[in-house]
């Protein structure tokens, strides 16, 4: 048996643009690395090409285009076992994925929702931004306007899936679906509420940072190729 890893340490792998499929895949071998204790808990960030997901409590009458129509964007379009609905992902977001072992201290779903949102919001914070929750939804929000959405997976306590906050997101894209089933309800980024371009390895960064006293982890970044996002 491996000798099982400090559950205080962090796995940082920051993967740059990976398609959903092979993130999925990859998430796949992480949780079972971490749950056999031959890896420390892991944080993966990356970017993702255009893509809708559909979680758990979603369904596709929140996609407002057929999939022709989707294919002719570059789009492509995913049922997923994260919870939440209908989502973009997308370049200029930073999307982590933990892949974290709660047991024995953490074992709380609404605690591990609420602090991946607290990471958001502190992440805005940095940037002289104002962020909170809004009751009835996940997330993170600026007012009414959602900078950062969260949909997870817990399986023995063992996270996947997680969070994906806009920096300098395309938001036409979200366009494309009704976020949150709510048609109402306006999606914003980094940039946009700054009025400025915003730098996103450093945003990366901060959320290494705060994630890391959120969770009460010593993060060690593992280092790995960051392919330069590359416009649509």
């Amino acid at each position: 048996m491996p000798a099982l890893i400090n559950e205080r340490k962090l796995l940082v792998q920051p993967l740059g643009l990976v398609d959903y499929e092979t993130a999925l895949a990859i998430q796949k071998k992480t949780e079972l690395a971490v749950k056999t204790g031959i890896q420390s808990d892991t944080l993966l960030l990356l970017e993702h090409p255009h893509t809708l997901t559909i979680g758990r409590r979603g369904d596709s009458s929140s996609i407002l285009l057929d999939p022709e129509q989707l294919k002719a964007r570059n789009v492509t379009l995913f049922e997923t076992n994260r919870g939440g609905k209908v989502t973009y992902h997308g370049l200029g977001q930073v999307v982590g994925y933990p892949i974290i072992n709660l047991s024995p201290d953490r074992e709380d779903v609404h605690r591990y929702v609420r602090d991946l949102e607290e990471v958001m919001i502190r992440v805005a914070a940095d940037f002289g931004l104002r962020a909170g929750r809004v009751d009835g939804f996940s997330g993170t929000w600026i007012g009414d306007r959602k900078i950062g959405a969260v949909g997870v997976r817990i399986s023995r306590w063992i996270t996947s899936h997680g969070v994906a906050m806009n920096v300098s997101t395309d938001l036409d894209y979200f366009d494309l679906i009704v976020p949150c089933g709510i048609a109402d309800k306006e999606v914003t980024s980094l940039a946009r509420e700054l009025g400025r371009s915003v730098d996103h390895l450093t945003v990366e960064n901060v959320f290494i940072r705060h994630f890391s006293d959120v969770f009460g982890r010593s993060a060690v970044e593992e280092m790995a190729a960051r392919p330069a996002a590359q416009p649509a």
